[in-house]
């Protein structure tokens, strides 16, 4: 069975016990009820974990002496996903899809053509992406959580202007991403538009930022998934297998 994976924001070293308390310590509690003996993975959402086993669990606490020193190796590649506004939720379901896909950064967009509008509440939405994100990470037991952010268009310009490869999905594109496509080391930065599609002067700015707009997939994805696709033929155009 695999460990039940949990969050601290400070770990402890080998040997030493770790509680967890607070929000992680009540669900390990309450809700996994892990037992005595039981082993678990911890991770601090930067880069590092331990393992250990339990030695004791109050009613909204767990103790866990800490047997093991973990942490992720060091990447080439940074991958930030630009990903567009989307109303139904799905803009959080590719927050969480590109987190366990392995995503560094998710940058919210507000297009021109999401329905769904950021305005007056950028924090109350972040929030919940960064909680989607780190629920996700523990699914997969990744040891970092993706950064989330949110940019307006000229922002997310700059970051592609700055970025050592930039991509704009786009469906209507003629170059597809494909084995010929270079992925250089460092950010690699990618852009998902929203239901409606990108507008043209939208597709314009990200072509003077030195975005190469690619096809990504015969059909036409949902906001949803399209990110998950592209991300997944990058990391492998790259060689990134971690």
């Amino acid at each position: 069975m695999t460990d039940a994976c949990f969050i601290a924001p400070a770990l402890v070293p080998l040997g030493q016990l770790l509680r967890l308390d607070g929000p992680e310590g009540r669900h390990a509690a309450k809700v996994r009820r892990v037992r005595v003996g039981e082993s678990v993975l911890v991770i601090d959402g930067m880069g590092h974990a331990v393992r250990g086993s339990v030695e004791a669990v109050g009613a909204e606490s767990a103790d866990v002496r800490v047997a093991e020193l973990l942490s992720e190796p060091v990447r080439a590649h940074r991958w930030v996903a630009v990903q567009a506004l989307a109303k139904g939720g799905r803009d959080e379901l590719a927050v969480e899809a590109l987190t366990e896909l392995g995503v560094d950064e998710v940058v919210a967009w507000g297009a021109s053509r999401s329905v769904v509008r950021w305005q007056g509440k950028v924090d109350k939405g972040l929030a919940k992406w960064a909680a989607t994100a780190r629920e996700a990470a523990k699914q997969a037991r990744r040891f970092s959580v993706p950064r989330v952010s949110y940019a307006t268009t000229a922002q997310v310009c700059e970051r592609l202007a700055s970025a050592a490869r930039a991509v704009l999905l786009y469906e209507a594109a003629t170059d597809w991403l494909d084995a010929q496509f270079e992925v250089p080391a460092g950010d690699v930065v990618f852009v998902i538009g929203p239901e409606g599609g990108i507008a043209p002067d939208e597709l314009q700015a990200f072509i003077d930022a030195g975005a190469a707009v690619k096809r990504i997939a015969s059909q036409i994805l949902r906001t949803s998934t399209a990110g998950v696709v592209a991300l997944a033929q990058l990391q492998l155009l790259a060689g990134d297998k971690k």
